[in-house]
Protein backbone atom coordinates (compact mmCIF):
# COMPACT_ATOMS: atom_id res chain seq x y z
CA UNK A 1 0.00 0.00 0.00
CA UNK A 2 1.29 3.47 -0.80
CA UNK A 3 1.72 6.17 1.44
CA UNK A 4 -1.06 7.82 -0.50
CA UNK A 5 -3.14 5.10 0.02
CA UNK A 6 -2.51 4.47 3.93
CA UNK A 7 -3.27 8.38 4.46
CA UNK A 8 -6.59 7.66 2.56
CA UNK A 9 -6.99 4.90 4.72
CA UNK A 10 -6.21 6.02 8.09
CA UNK A 11 -7.88 9.34 7.15
CA UNK A 12 -11.25 7.74 6.42
CA UNK A 13 -11.31 6.15 9.98
CA UNK A 14 -10.20 9.24 11.65
CA UNK A 15 -13.30 11.04 10.03
CA UNK A 16 -15.88 7.87 10.66
CA UNK A 17 -15.00 8.25 14.09
CA UNK A 18 -13.84 12.00 14.63
CA UNK A 19 -15.51 13.58 12.22
CA UNK A 20 -14.20 16.46 9.86
CA UNK A 21 -13.60 18.73 12.30
CA UNK A 22 -12.54 16.47 15.07
CA UNK A 23 -9.52 15.13 12.92
CA UNK A 24 -6.09 16.79 12.45
CA UNK A 25 -3.84 16.90 10.06
CA UNK A 26 -1.49 16.32 12.76
CA UNK A 27 -3.72 13.00 14.03
CA UNK A 28 -3.57 11.76 10.22
CA UNK A 29 0.21 11.91 9.91
CA UNK A 30 0.72 10.72 13.02
CA UNK A 31 -1.32 7.60 12.41
CA UNK A 32 0.10 6.85 9.12
CA UNK A 33 3.55 7.18 10.30
CA UNK A 34 4.96 9.94 9.25
CA UNK A 35 5.82 13.76 9.96
CA UNK A 36 2.48 16.41 8.95
CA UNK A 37 4.50 18.50 6.43
CA UNK A 38 5.06 15.33 4.53
CA UNK A 39 1.49 14.78 4.25
CA UNK A 40 1.56 17.76 1.72
CA UNK A 41 3.36 16.07 -0.37
CA UNK A 42 0.90 14.08 -1.15
CA UNK A 43 -1.95 16.08 -0.32
CA UNK A 44 -2.78 19.81 -0.38
CA UNK A 45 -4.53 19.03 2.87
CA UNK A 46 -6.98 17.71 4.83
CA UNK A 47 -9.67 19.26 2.51
CA UNK A 48 -7.99 17.87 -0.30
CA UNK A 49 -7.82 14.67 1.47
CA UNK A 50 -11.79 14.24 1.45
CA UNK A 51 -12.41 15.26 -1.89
CA UNK A 52 -10.01 12.24 -3.14
CA UNK A 53 -11.71 9.97 -0.47
CA UNK A 54 -15.47 11.29 -1.85
CA UNK A 55 -14.46 10.61 -5.22
CA UNK A 56 -12.70 7.16 -4.39
CA UNK A 57 -16.10 5.89 -2.57
CA UNK A 58 -18.49 7.27 -5.67
CA UNK A 59 -16.04 5.34 -7.99
CA UNK A 60 -16.54 2.21 -6.17
CA UNK A 61 -20.41 2.55 -5.22
CA UNK A 62 -20.89 3.08 -8.91
CA UNK A 63 -18.75 -0.04 -10.13
CA UNK A 64 -20.39 -2.46 -7.42
CA UNK A 65 -23.99 -1.25 -6.18
CA UNK A 66 -24.50 0.56 -9.93
CA UNK A 67 -26.96 3.68 -10.07
CA UNK A 68 -30.20 5.15 -11.75
CA UNK A 69 -27.52 5.81 -14.53
CA UNK A 70 -26.11 2.57 -14.40
CA UNK A 71 -28.34 -0.55 -13.48
CA UNK A 72 -26.41 -2.99 -15.22
CA UNK A 73 -28.37 -5.29 -16.75
CA UNK A 74 -32.27 -6.24 -15.66
CA UNK A 75 -33.01 -9.19 -13.71
CA UNK A 76 -35.01 -11.74 -15.78
CA UNK A 77 -36.93 -13.34 -13.09
CA UNK A 78 -37.95 -12.78 -9.55
CA UNK A 79 -34.56 -15.19 -7.97
CA UNK A 80 -32.66 -12.90 -10.11
CA UNK A 81 -33.77 -9.69 -8.82
CA UNK A 82 -34.00 -10.70 -5.40
CA UNK A 83 -30.09 -11.95 -5.87
CA UNK A 84 -29.20 -8.57 -7.55
CA UNK A 85 -30.58 -6.75 -4.68
CA UNK A 86 -29.43 -9.16 -2.35
CA UNK A 87 -25.64 -8.63 -3.44
CA UNK A 88 -25.83 -4.52 -3.63
CA UNK A 89 -27.13 -4.47 -0.06
CA UNK A 90 -24.18 -7.34 0.98
CA UNK A 91 -22.11 -4.91 -0.59
CA UNK A 92 -23.38 -1.96 1.33
CA UNK A 93 -23.44 -3.36 4.65
CA UNK A 94 -19.65 -5.27 4.36
CA UNK A 95 -17.60 -3.02 2.17
CA UNK A 96 -14.99 -1.73 4.78
CA UNK A 97 -14.67 1.84 3.10
CA UNK A 98 -18.38 1.90 1.88
CA UNK A 99 -19.32 1.49 5.65
CA UNK A 100 -16.96 3.85 7.22
CA UNK A 101 -17.87 6.46 4.50
CA UNK A 102 -21.42 6.33 5.42
CA UNK A 103 -20.63 6.43 9.32
CA UNK A 104 -18.79 9.48 8.49
CA UNK A 105 -21.27 10.84 6.11
CA UNK A 106 -24.38 10.01 8.22
CA UNK A 107 -22.14 12.21 11.48
CA UNK A 108 -21.50 14.93 8.95
CA UNK A 109 -24.69 15.39 6.86
CA UNK A 110 -26.45 18.42 9.64
CA UNK A 111 -22.85 20.31 9.27
CA UNK A 112 -22.39 20.49 5.19
CA UNK A 113 -24.98 20.40 2.51
CA UNK A 114 -22.49 18.80 0.87
CA UNK A 115 -22.15 15.78 2.57
CA UNK A 116 -26.50 15.61 3.28
CA UNK A 117 -26.78 15.61 -0.68
CA UNK A 118 -24.25 12.53 -0.44
CA UNK A 119 -25.87 11.02 1.97
CA UNK A 120 -29.66 11.64 0.58
CA UNK A 121 -28.18 10.38 -3.10
CA UNK A 122 -27.10 6.90 -1.34
CA UNK A 123 -29.93 6.07 0.95
CA UNK A 124 -32.82 7.20 -0.36
CA UNK A 125 -32.86 9.25 -4.00
CA UNK A 126 -30.66 7.59 -5.81
CA UNK A 127 -31.35 4.37 -4.67
CA UNK A 128 -34.87 4.92 -5.18
CA UNK A 129 -34.21 6.24 -8.81
CA UNK A 130 -32.14 3.40 -9.73
CA UNK A 131 -34.62 1.06 -8.23
CA UNK A 132 -37.35 2.98 -10.12
CA UNK A 133 -35.63 2.31 -13.94
CA UNK A 134 -34.87 -1.74 -12.70
CA UNK A 135 -38.72 -2.09 -12.14
CA UNK A 136 -39.66 -0.34 -15.03
CA UNK A 137 -37.76 -2.30 -17.02
CA UNK A 138 -38.90 -4.87 -15.90
CA UNK A 139 -42.10 -4.13 -15.89
CA UNK A 140 -42.44 -3.50 -19.41
CA UNK A 141 -41.38 -6.54 -19.89
CA UNK A 142 -44.19 -7.95 -17.81
CA UNK A 143 -42.20 -9.34 -14.78
CA UNK A 144 -43.66 -6.63 -12.33
CA UNK A 145 -47.71 -5.42 -12.41
CA UNK A 146 -48.33 -2.30 -13.48
CA UNK A 147 -47.85 0.23 -11.05
CA UNK A 148 -45.86 3.57 -10.54
CA UNK A 149 -42.41 2.86 -10.42
CA UNK A 150 -40.84 5.10 -8.36
CA UNK A 151 -43.63 4.57 -5.84
CA UNK A 152 -42.55 0.65 -5.90
CA UNK A 153 -38.97 1.60 -5.62
CA UNK A 154 -40.05 3.21 -2.54
CA UNK A 155 -41.34 0.41 -1.17
CA UNK A 156 -38.53 -1.56 -1.89
CA UNK A 157 -35.65 0.73 -0.84
CA UNK A 158 -37.00 2.36 2.47
CA UNK A 159 -37.11 -0.78 4.77
CA UNK A 160 -33.74 -1.49 3.49
CA UNK A 161 -32.36 1.42 4.75
CA UNK A 162 -33.57 0.86 7.82
CA UNK A 163 -32.15 -2.07 8.52
CA UNK A 164 -28.26 -0.99 6.94
CA UNK A 165 -28.78 1.81 9.32
CA UNK A 166 -29.04 -0.73 12.36
CA UNK A 167 -26.04 -2.92 11.11
CA UNK A 168 -23.87 0.46 11.19
CA UNK A 169 -25.28 0.85 14.58
CA UNK A 170 -25.20 -2.52 15.95
CA UNK A 171 -22.22 -4.36 13.89
CA UNK A 172 -23.42 -7.77 15.82
CA UNK A 173 -26.45 -7.19 13.87
CA UNK A 174 -25.25 -7.18 10.51
CA UNK A 175 -26.65 -10.89 9.76
CA UNK A 176 -29.86 -10.54 11.32
CA UNK A 177 -30.31 -7.44 9.36
CA UNK A 178 -29.44 -9.25 6.31
CA UNK A 179 -32.31 -11.91 6.84
CA UNK A 180 -34.72 -8.93 6.75
CA UNK A 181 -33.86 -7.33 4.53
CA UNK A 182 -34.19 -10.78 1.87
CA UNK A 183 -37.41 -11.32 3.71
CA UNK A 184 -38.67 -7.78 3.06
CA UNK A 185 -37.43 -8.08 -0.59
CA UNK A 186 -39.23 -11.63 -1.17
CA UNK A 187 -41.97 -10.22 0.37
CA UNK A 188 -42.46 -7.37 -2.25
CA UNK A 189 -41.61 -9.61 -4.91
CA UNK A 190 -44.33 -12.08 -4.17
CA UNK A 191 -47.17 -8.99 -3.77
CA UNK A 192 -45.54 -6.78 -6.93
CA UNK A 193 -44.13 -9.38 -9.21
CA UNK A 194 -46.11 -11.59 -12.25
CA UNK A 195 -44.20 -14.80 -11.60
Amino acid sequence: MTTRDRILDETLTLFAENGYDGTSVEQIAEKVGIKAPSLYNHFKGKEDILNALIDMAEARYEESFGSDKHIGRLPESKEEFIRSAIERVSFTVYDPMIRKMRKFLVREQFRNERFAAITTKHQMDGVRDMYARIINGMMSKGLFKEDDPELLATEVTAPVALWVSKADRQPDCAQESMECIERHIRHFCDVYMTE
